[in-house]
């Protein structure tokens, strides 16, 4: 039986999505765009063991794991936090888009989150497209936000609340047949 689910990310998945994260067409779009070492790699999963901020998952599609969905700045005081992915670089078409449905179902259903958040580095506009396509809301730019070690980039801020994931999700739903 085919199944899709997200995975907690376990020690087992590190050297797998290591690979993954250390691809150019990943790291270009990322924060943390050197090449991660292997001690750096398992020292992150560490420190996420005690820090009740952050979920990691692993997206399972059709039994094989394709990429990796992240949340972060959980504060379930206020009902709010981050997420971000990122895919196999061979994973199939239409990869991205399935992780961001079950992402945003796991904030809403899961997390009962208020908002849930983003942000994209303003080149990435295929991302931020991705997003607005799954009912986010541009909230703002900041302007010359992030340094990459070479220029400095600007920063697209995306928020959405349960109502507007609401309102898209069946619609959604069919369109990538799930």
């Amino acid at each position: 039986m085919k199944k899709t689910t997200l995975m907690e990310l376990e020690e087992s998945h590190l050297d797998m999505i290591l690979e993954w994260r250390n691809a150019p067409e990943v790291r270009k779009n990322m924060y943390t765009n050197h090449v991660i070492s292997t001690e750096e790699h398992y020292a992150w999963f560490n420190k996420l063991q005690n820090d009740k901020t952050k979920k990691y998952f692993v997206f399972i599609k059709d039994n094989v794991p394709v990429g990796v969905i992240g949340f972060t700045e959980i504060n379930l005081i206020k009902d709010t936090a981050s997420w971000a992915f990122y895919a196999n670089p061979t994973a199939p078409r239409g990869t991205g888009s399935m992780m961001e449905f079950f992402a945003l179902d796991y904030a809403f259903k899961e997390l009962k989150l208020h908002k849930l958040r983003c942000e994209v580095l303003s080149f990435n506009q295929m991302v931020v497209k991705l997003h607005t396509k799954f009912g986010f809301k541009v909230e703002g730019e900041l302007r010359d936000a992030f340094y990459d070690g070479e220029q400095y980039h600007d920063v697209c801020h995306l928020g959405i609340f349960p109502q507007e994931w609401k309102e898209i999700r069946e619609s959604l739903k069919k369109k990538l047949r799930l």
